[in-house]
Order: structure tokens, then C-alpha cells, then sequence
């Protein structure tokens, strides 16, 4: 087993150009989705959690400033990386667009190759956890292929759901999830589950976790969803 394959969100309101990122991505083994304006880009960013925004500067709609402002707002996106893409090649746009959250800047015409690299390179940067077979948090390590999960010197024995569930948040760190996208993303957009088993799951994975003593690395967010976070206290 290997782990989850990136998924980037390309927002492109010119076809060609949306296409050609698509299938060049797809080519390379990510996964894509797309929005052609900046208030689809939004909305499909709050319900996909893409690992990577492909945004252009100038959409229908919304800015892609404003977009990657917006973006970072959201609890879901606030660490997801931006790689912003314009013909405008300024200085002081290149500024703008890294002020407004993004984290990379390409300029248009742009080499499809580069662009992938710098796609890659991004990813490595932020998600380093995902390069192999091992998935690593805090002082919790899972492996995908014995699947196995281990605490310090100690075996965690999960249920099937459990480790899916566990896989996917140490894939997302920091990022918070609502039930409803932890429904699609671990059980399936198939599959109908009343979102408060995500709650009795939650619960299964944290008794399983955390031993005497031990912080509870699985935040819960009020109204939110759940988070991997090595700044949660201990539960008593």
C-alpha cells in the first residue's frame, strides 16, 4: 500500500491551459480537480481539501488574490500550499501575490515541466510525511505497508476504520476536518454513515492512542471537525 496520491485544484478559466495542467498532472500521478472561476474555486476547495492550489491571477468572478485570501481563512486551507500563476511578471506583483498567502509564483508562458517540479518541490516541503511506506506525527508512527501503528515503544491495535481514519489525518496535520468530509474521505461519498460515527470512531482512536500520561495528539475544534495537533493537553 502506498499512500494517498496529492490532489491539486486547478483554477483556470482558460480551457487550453486548464487541460494541459490536467493532463500533465495526471500523467505525473496526481489526482486533479477544477474550478473556472474564483467562487467555484472556493467551493470546491471547502469540499475536496485539495494538497495543492493551481490558482490563476485573473478569474471570472473573484480575483485569484482574492481567492488565496479567502483561502487562507479557511480552517481546511489555511496550510495548503498556493502556487499562483499570472502573466503579470512584475516585481511588485510577484510581492502582491506572495503577500496575499501564496507560496510560490509562476509566470506566464511557463515551461509545463517546471511547473510540475515546482509543484513537487512544494508538496515535499509541506507534506514530507507522505514521500513513503511510514507516515509519522509527534512520536506516532504508521506504517502502510506492515500496517502497523506504534507509540513511542509501544503497539497501537487499531481497527480497520480506526487506521484509515489515523491515515488520513497524519496524511492532513494541522488541517481540520469536518465529519462531513471525513465521511467522504475515509468511508466514501458512497456510503451512507450518520456523521456522529465519525464521533464514536474519534473516540475508539484516541482510547487506542493515548496510554497514561500521553498527550492526546487529536484535537477536536467546536462546531469544526478534528485535527492532528501536538499542542493538545493531555486528557485526564
Amino acid at each position: 500500500m502506498s499512500p494517498v496520491t496529492p490532489l491539486v485544484l486547478v483554477v483556470e478559466d482558460e480551457i487550453s491551459i486548464s487541460t494541459l495542467l490536467r493532463y500533465n498532472l495526471e500523467r505525473e500521478g496526481f489526482r486533479v480537480v477544477e474550478a473556472m472561476d474564483g467562487e467555484e474555486a472556493l467551493i470546491v476547495a471547502a469540499e475536496q481539501n485539495p494538497d495543492l492550489v493551481l490558482l490563476d491571477w485573473m478569474l471570472p468572478m473573484l480575483s485569484g488574490i482574492e481567492v488565496c485570501r479567502r483561502l487562507r481563512r479557511l480552517p481546511s486551507a489555511r496550510t495548503t500550499p498556493i502556487i499562483m500563476l499570472t502573466a503579470r511578471g512584475e516585481e511588485a506583483d510577484k510581492i502582491r501575490g506572495l503577500d496575499s498567502g501564496a507560496d510560490d509564483y509562476v509566470t506566464k508562458p511557463f515551461s509545463v515541466t517546471e511547473l510540475v517540479a515546482r509543484v513537487k518541490a512544494v508538496l515535499r516541503r509541506t507534506r514530507p510525511s507522505v514521500d513513503g511506506d511510514v507516515l509519522a506525527f509527534a512520536d506516532v508512527i504508521l506504517d502502510l505497508v506492515a500496517h502497523r501503528v506504534r507509540r513511542n515503544t509501544r503497539d497501537v491495535h487499531l481497527g480497520p476504520t480506526e487506521f484509515r481514519l489515523l491515515r488520513y489525518l497524519m496524511e492532513h496535520p494541522g488541517r481540520v476536518f469536518s465529519r462531513e468530509q471525513l465521511l467522504d474521505s475515509v468511508w466514501g461519498s458512497d456510503v451512507y454513515v450518520e456523521p456522529r460515527t465519525v464521533d464514536v470512531h474519534i473516540r475508539r482512536l484516541r482510547k487506542a492512542l493515548n496510554g497514561d500520561g500521553e498527550m492526546d495528539i487529536v484535537r477536536t475544534v467546536r462546531s469544526a471537525g478534528y485535527a492532528l495537533d501536538e499542542t493538545v493537553p493531555a486528557r485526564v
